[in-house]
Parts: C-alpha cells; sequence; structure tokens
C-alpha cells in the first residue's frame, strides 16, 4: 500500500455539505473569520477522527506474534477497509439525487467564526461518510504498518481542498461574488461523480493488494 494512494480520499472527505458549507462561508458576513474558523473546527475533528481509528487498528495490528498472524492481521484490515469503502460508494450514490443544498445552510450567510468553528467540527467528526473515508484511510496505512504521521499529508490536503473557496475570495476579491455560487453548483451536482471515481480507485489498489 503506497501512502501516497491515501491522498485521494481527502477528495471524499470534502465532497458534499463540507465544500458547500466552506462556499457559503467564504460569501459571508465575515468570509475570512469564519472560513478560518471553519477549517480549524475541521482539522481538529480530523486530527481526533483519524488518531482515534489509527489507534484502533494498529492495536488490532499489533495482537499476535508472528509474521504468518501479522499477514493475516494486515488482510483483515484490508477487508474491513474494502467493506468500508463499499458502504460509502452506496451511500455517496444514494445522495446523489440531492440536487439543493439543505436550507439551514443560507442561514451561514450570517455565521459567526464561533459557530462556523462547531459547524466544521460536527461535520467532520459526526458525518458518516467522514467517519467511513477517515477510517479507511487510518487503516489503509495503521493495516500496513506505516506510523501516524503518514495521516498528517492526508488532512492537510482536506483542508488545502476545503480552503479553495477561501482562497478564491483571497485572490479574486470582490469578483469572487460570481465566482463562489459557480464552484458551489458544480460541487452540488459533480461530486458525488468524482466521490465515487475516487473511491473506485481506491477499492481497486485495495483489491490488488489482497490478491499478491
Amino acid at each position: 500500500m503506497n501512502w501516497l494512494s491515501v491522498l485521494l480520499l481527502a477528495v471524499v472527505m470534502i465532497a458534499g455539505p463540507q465544500i458547500i458549507s466552506a462556499v457559503f462561508l467564504a460569501s459571508s458576513r465575515e468570509p475570512k473569520r469564519s472560513s478560518l474558523a471553519y477549517l480549524a473546527g475541521a482539522g481538529l475533528a480530523g486530527i481526533i477522527g483519524l488518531t482515534v481509528w489509527h489507534f484502533a487498528f494498529h492495536l488490532v495490528r499489533g495482537t499476535g506474534g508472528g509474521q504468518d498472524q501479522h499477514d493475516r492481521t494486515r488482510h483483515l484490515i484490508d477487508w474491513v477497509v474494502l467493506a468500508l469503502l463499499v458502504a460509502l460508494m452506496v451511500n455517496v450514490f444514494a445522495g446523489r439525487k440531492r440536487s439543493q443544498p439543505p436550507k439551514w445552510m443560507n442561514k451561514l450567510q450570517a455565521a459567526s467564526p464561533r459557530f462556523a468553528f462547531g459547524l466544521g467540527f460536527l461535520l467532520f467528526i459526526a458525518m458518516p461518510s467522514d467517519e467511513a473515508t477517515m477510517a479507511a484511510a487510518a487503516g489503509s496505512l495503521a493495516g500496513h504498518g506505516q506510523p501516524w504521521w503518514h495521516l498528517l499529508p492526508f488532512l492537510a490536503l482536506t483542508l488545502l481542498l476545503l480552503a479553495l473557496p477561501l482562497l478564491i475570495l483571497l485572490a479574486f476579491g470582490q469578483r469572487a461574488v460570481a465566482v463562489l455560487p459557480k464552484v458551489r453548483d458544480w460541487a452540488n451536482e459533480h461530486s458525488w461523480l468524482v466521490s465515487e471515481a475516487v473511491i473506485l480507485i481506491f477499492v481497486t489498489i485495495i483489491v490488488s493488494d489482497l490478491l499478491k
């Protein structure tokens, strides 16, 4: 398992309400402060989730003695990760027809930084799709003996992708008012296709590893 392949799952982490909320916050009353607070909340949730899952899978891998036992445990973790990815694909496909963001997102135009922080934390720590994605990423690395810090580039890329609306705002200023709705609409209509493609690639990697 090449740890670089885990980076692909960062796209799945932000697809859906996560990136759409980031777009709304970038055009809110306090766009910079609210967006940074949102990223901070998401980052904290990511650190907690990835650490817990990596520790859990590492404990499972650490049980037993010989090389044969380690190989069996590694394959067991691969099967668990594969099951998580299949469940994630089903979940993404089931939500593909949500053409409009939830009504509560309209309230983000007046969101305070404190509220944005809590939203970022809750969206990443409580969303089943993100929990499954973090578990898959952590399991893939822990199951193959990779250290915890190898998950940090995955988290960093997740936050970078989540920061795109803020970066657009900083780059284009007032012109971003016209650009951001287009980003939101595109993400709302096509993010599920991108997520499915990424998950399918990762499933292929896991299957090829199991067949070795």
